[in-house]
């Protein structure tokens, strides 16, 4: 946390307030000059179950494995500065934990909040931004871990500071990684290679801000160039092994970039798959464009639905399904 004095007080308000008294907070201060830092101290003073770590300007991923080297406890609740939890948050999200010891990760779903870009006395929030608020839908879709697994290279279907999970499987994994790209996103890919499993609670369990400071519009770490470099690797180390041909269901912008992007690491694209018929019949990348009842009979092809559209997405999965392609070993979902 940095300079976040404008919302922490809600903030911590929201975790005193918990349900789940048997907690402690741990918080790291990453340099704030606004007075977070004092207002940390202040509330510490007042309740013993927050103990707080203040460092130099070191960033997000260093806060993060401060957090986890000073944890105690065994299961670990993610929080950002600026985001409110329900009261009966920590205490659900224990309990399930705790009835499911097979269960490694749990997110909630949560209510998207926007922040005005210039706030004023009679503005409390920004109109919605459509693509947050899709995200946020399509998110909260995803309940289960075949649901979250089977997505994971869609978009990153846990919001990072809903989650609640095993501190033994954070430290298995060496903690947060800090690199060029999405450590959150990253962790998620790690965790899923590893065998973790996934899940979320149904109820909306965080108010999750969101404005135009916040480091997933902000930070380069976090552009659609850099999840995209993740999904590639995670996407060769699970399916792509030997010379596997490739079939992209969708030649829209979504298709036609993960065709390039594969293309361009050595591997063979079969063949495009398309509903629409004027692209039917032609070649892009070097490879033809068929329709649905024409896919090319390749036992061993990876199949990519490379769709941006849920509902365009869904419907591949019953075509594929149709042709006997399982979800898992010969269709993947990318976006």
């Amino acid at each position: 946390m940095r300079d976040a004095r404008a919302t922490l007080g809600a903030c911590l308000l929201s975790l005193h307030r918990q349900t789940l008294r048997a907690h402690e907070v741990v918080a790291v201060d990453d340099g704030s000059s606004d007075g977070s830092g004092e207002l940390l101290a202040q509330a510490a003073r007042h309740d013993a179950r927050l103990r707080v770590l203040r460092t130099g300007p070191r960033g997000l991923v260093a806060a993060l494995n401060t957090a986890l080297e000073a944890a105690r406890a065994p299961l670990l609740a993610r929080m950002d500065a600026d985001d409110q939890a329900h009261p009966c948050r920590l205490e659900l999200q224990a309990a399930r934990l705790c009835a499911d010891p097979d269960l490694d990760v749990l997110g909630t779903r949560v209510r998207h909040w926007t922040t005005p870009r210039t706030p004023s006395p009679n503005t409390m929030q920004a109109p919605p931004d459509s693509g947050m608020a899709a995200y946020v839908e399509w998110s909260n879709s995803l309940l289960d871990n075949d649901d979250i697994v089977r997505d994971l290279l869609v978009e990153s279907p846990l919001v990072h500071p809903s989650v609640m999970m095993r501190a033994a499987l954070l430290r298995g994994l060496g903690g947060y990684r800090h690199f060029d790209g999405p450590e959150d996103y990253d962790l998620w890919l790690r965790a899923q290679a590893r065998g973790a499993r996934f899940a979320k609670l149904p109820q909306a369990m965080l108010r999750w801000r969101d404005g135009p400071l916040r480091l997933t519009r902000s930070d380069p770490r976090y552009a659609p160039a850099r999840f995209r470099e993740l999904k590639l690797r995670a996407l060769e180390e699970a399916h792509l092994h030997g010379a596997r041909a490739l079939v992209v269901w969708g030649a829209g912008k979504v298709g036609k970039g993960w065709a390039r992007a594969l293309l361009a690491r050595g591997h063979t694209l079969a063949a495009f798959v398309e509903v629409d018929p004027r692209k039917i019949g032609q070649r892009i990348h070097g490879a033809p464009v068929v329709g649905c009842h024409d896919v090319p009979r390749l036992p061993a092809a990876l199949h990519l639905a490379a769709v941006g559209q849920p509902g365009a997405r869904a419907r591949i999965r019953e075509e594929a399904a149709r042709q006997g392609l399982a979800p898992g070993a010969h269709l993947v979902a990318v976006a």
